[in-house]
């Protein structure tokens, strides 16, 4: 077994273990630990590390596996299914791809010159190749000045000091770790840190500052004080963020296993409010006579969570953040009833759109599945007493369509109060409702309904031509299989439409 120490670092069969207290080592001093690549580091994978060293050295160009791969072996948390492996070389990020792919038969080489950067596929390895860089900024632009630089200057330019590990794979150190910033120790102590002055790093590029929060949030570490207060005080830059790349990182926060960890730091810091203010304008309370309501975004961020709980998709995520986003303007104190927020629903499913588009979400499908979701979430709620109607659950259903399972977990998750009587009360209705509306659907097939009667079957029928008529006995027809007034099938819609022929008929004269 193989043992090499270094301050209070173990290398154990050539796997970093942490010791519970303080690295030695100066965070601005590197650290070499020489290691051979473990076995816990897919075979494929070394193989292809070893390919990649030797043509570097065909064009005398070191190269260093750097960023997430690094940090992620260290935390035992590979992808090894889909990874993407970045590699830093000092030298042409395209040429060394293009090197790469000759190297390895059945690859795939994407080129992207205009950044200087090139991809190369083998299997399900994502291989990223760039040149080592150094950037600088100017103060109103997010774009940087960008040229060659060596690997130092390339780590200078890292977000944070745990995605500026790297390995070398190059012949006389292969597979040893750099560490300039004391990327190493900030894992041992699951802590976020930028490796120069946060200030610095977050006005070179603001979308810094989301992405910290994003690996605070996805690793469950703190941030660090300095990196924190810096955060709060260069919020207003990130204005000049493309929504494109924000809303890229909120999507990661939100698909974290708690994602109400990084809404608390975008909110606490003062981010959120710079380009998602609907949401921010959830916190608060008023009182009124001792009365007070519960906080809203709190409580949005405890269904979110719920919701993640449960199973819950991105989209279904993102109708959990907005299915009280229109509170606030629908908020009244009624001295007889207390906090009333009428209307929430229907002004939240129409602010949907205008929302998505401002943050660059889709507006197609995914935006109308979160529409309807947000415009249905109180119905259920309605449906829970025992005196509740079939055809208000077959309204429900029909209204919801394939998407009714997902309302109904939504609204589980809206139950949320810290009287755990109240919660498994309000659990046992809903548990109710869902039977009802099972056995509703099972009798009626309501869902993704379809009427019965074509409309060429009815103009066929009864000797007309294309006209609104046609769309009037259809919901008639429609109405009268959700009112229960005839079973949903077509024998009892056609001749729904033959009895009454003479009324739809009379109809069209008279208009």
């Amino acid at each position: 077994m193989s043992i090499i120490y270094f301050g209070v670092l173990e290398v154990i069969n050539q796997r970093l273990i942490f010791k519970n207290k303080p690295l030695k080592a100066s965070a601005n001093i590197p650290i070499f630990v020489s290691m051979d690549f473990p076995h816990q580091i897919p075979k494929p994978h070394q193989s292809v590390f070893k390919v990649i060293g030797k043509a570097a050295a065909s064009l005398d160009q070191p190269v260093y596996v750097v960023g997430g791969y690094v940090r992620d072996y260290y935390l035992d948390r590979l992808d090894t299914k889909e990874p993407d492996i970045d590699f830093v070389t000092l030298g042409s990020g395209i040429s060394l791809a293009e090197k790469v792919h000759q190297a390895l038969e059945g690859s795939h080489l994407s080129v992207f010159k205009q950044f200087g950067t090139a991809q190369v596929k083998i299997n399900d390895l994502a291989l990223e190749f760039v040149g080592a860089r150094k950037e600088s900024y100017r103060k109103n632009s997010r774009k940087p000045l960008v040229e060659d630089g060596s690997l130092e200057d390339d780590q200078f330019r890292r977000d944070l000091t745990i995605n500026a590990l790297s390995w070398s794979l190059n012949k006389h150190d292969f597979g040893t770790l750099l560490d300039p910033f004391g990327g190493i120790r900030d894992l041992q102590s699951q802590l976020v840190r930028t490796p120069i002055d946060p200030l610095q790093t977050f006005d070179d590029d603001p979308l810094r500052m989301m992405r910290a929060i994003r690996f605070a949030n996805q690793l469950e570490f703190d941030i660090e004080d300095k990196t924190y207060r810096a955060i709060c005080n260069m919020a207003p830059r990130l204005e000049i963020i493309s929504k494109e790349r924000i809303i890229e990182e909120l999507n990661k926060i939100i698909m974290t296993a708690k994602p109400s960890i990084g809404f608390k730091y975008l909110f606490k810091t003062g981010l959120l409010k710079q380009f998602f203010p609907e949401m921010h304008q959830l916190h608060g309370v008023q009182e009124v006579n001792g009365h007070r309501h519960k906080d809203n975004f709190w409580h949005t961020l405890q269904v979110l969570d719920n919701v993640v709980n449960l199973g819950g998709d991105l989209w279904l995520r993102w109708a959990a953040i907005m299915h009280d986003i229109a509170k606030p303007p629908t908020q009244k104190y009624q001295e007889e009833i207390g906090w009333t927020f009428h209307g929430h629903d229907a002004l939240g499913a129409k602010w949907t759109k205008g929302i998505f588009r401002r943050l660059g979400l889709p507006l197609d499908e995914r935006m109308r599945y979160v529409r309807k979701l947000v415009r249905l979430h109180l119905r259920p709620i309605a449906l829970a007493s025992d005196e509740v109607s079939d055809s208000a659950v077959r309204r429900l259903i029909f209204e919801a369509g394939d998407h009714i399972d997902d309302l109904m977990l939504l609204c589980r998750a809206d139950i949320t109060s810290k009287n755990e009587l109240k919660v498994e009360r309000f659990q046992k209705n809903f548990n109710r409702v869902e039977a009802k509306i099972k056995e509703v659907e099972k009798k009626d097939r309501i869902r993704n309904w379809k009427n019965p009667v074509s409309g060429d079957e009815i103009m066929q029928t009864l000797g007309i031509g294309p006209g609104r008529v046609i769309g009037d006995i259809k919901e008639a027809i429609k109405e009268a299989i959700l009112n229960g007034d005839i079973p949903n099938n077509h024998t009892a819609a056609f001749e729904y439409m033959i009895k009454n022929k003479d009324q739809f008929l009379n109809k069209k004269e008279t208009t």
